[in-house]
């Protein structure tokens, strides 16, 4: 029975051996990937994964919210009120795959082990948080599209100033994906994940849906601190017929803000639940 040498054990590098057959020091291992080509191959990779279970929870998403629309139709007439609506209800789109979804997949991920696959790769953590978080955000932009065209026609909103959807889409989609990464991967069982998932969607829905002028004062507190809150407004901010720019942009500013800490608390989140 051969033995291993104490030297070689798992998670350290095997000494090498110079031309005279002494120990040369520890071998060196290979370069870890930089971080945006490890980053490219993780969204690849999760896009691909996730294409085919996730179209469908996709369609429920917009169906979700172009129900909800037609309900608020027969509430709201129009003004603030119905601009609240569309761009709340075309954000919630987000929410349900980037904040819901999210949290689940790293939930069960950690639950099921799957994490000590991602932690032998020579990938940065940060990589593999971004990674998945883009790959669920990009499966928002067509029913976030739909949801937006759709409430604009339903409450004769201007379709002149949807292109600024390419820029709430990203930024409220990093914020909440890095606080559905979160979730899923600092909560101890897969059911809390998906219950706490469910319960930021749902939060999404009462604080970004609803006008803020019906809203209780404590309640519209907590709008304030819901990171898509910004995205909302910065989208209902252009159905105006002459939109205050500055004021968009801020609030854009301050969702991408949030989206750089929401992803770096998910980073560091990654980081404690793959060593254990």
């Amino acid at each position: 029975m051969s033995v291993v040498p104490a030297e070689v054990l798992p998670g350290r590098a095997a000494p090498a051996q110079d031309t005279a057959g002494r120990g040369a020091g520890p071998a060196e291992l290979g370069p870890r990937a930089r971080l945006w080509p490890a980053l490219s191959a993780v969204y690849r990779a999760q896009l691909s994964r996730a294409r085919v279970a996730r179209i469908p929870l996709l369609f429920v998403a917009t169906f979700q919210s172009v129900g909800i629309m037609i309900l608020m139709r027969g509430v709201v007439d129009g003004g603030h009120e119905a601009r609240a609506v569309v761009a709340g209800a075309s954000v919630l789109v987000v929410a349900f795959v980037a904040l819901n979804l999210l949290a689940q997949y790293f939930g069960q991920l950690r639950a099921s082990g799957g994490l000590d696959h991602y932690a032998t790769l020579p990938v940065p953590p940060a990589a593999v948080v971004l990674g998945a978080a883009a790959a669920y955000a990009s499966f928002t932009v067509p029913g976030t599209v739909v949801t937006a065209v759709f409430g604009c026609l339903l409450f004769q909103l201007p379709l002149a100033h949807l292109w600024v959807l390419a820029a709430v889409i990203p930024l409220a989609g990093a914020a909440l994906a890095g606080l559905g990464a979160a979730l899923g991967l600092l909560a101890p069982r897969p059911e809390l994940a998906t219950l706490l998932g469910q319960l930021g969607m749902s939060a999404a829905l009462l604080l970004g849906v609803l006008p803020p002028d019906r809203l209780p004062s404590v309640v519209r507190l907590g709008r304030d601190l819901l990171p898509s809150t910004y995205g909302v407004e910065a989208f209902a901010r252009t159905f105006d017929g002459h939109p205050d720019w500055a004021v968009v942009l801020l609030d854009l500013s301050v969702c991408a803000g949030v989206g750089v800490a929401s992803l770096a608390v998910a980073t560091w989140a990654y980081r404690r639940a793959a060593v254990r």
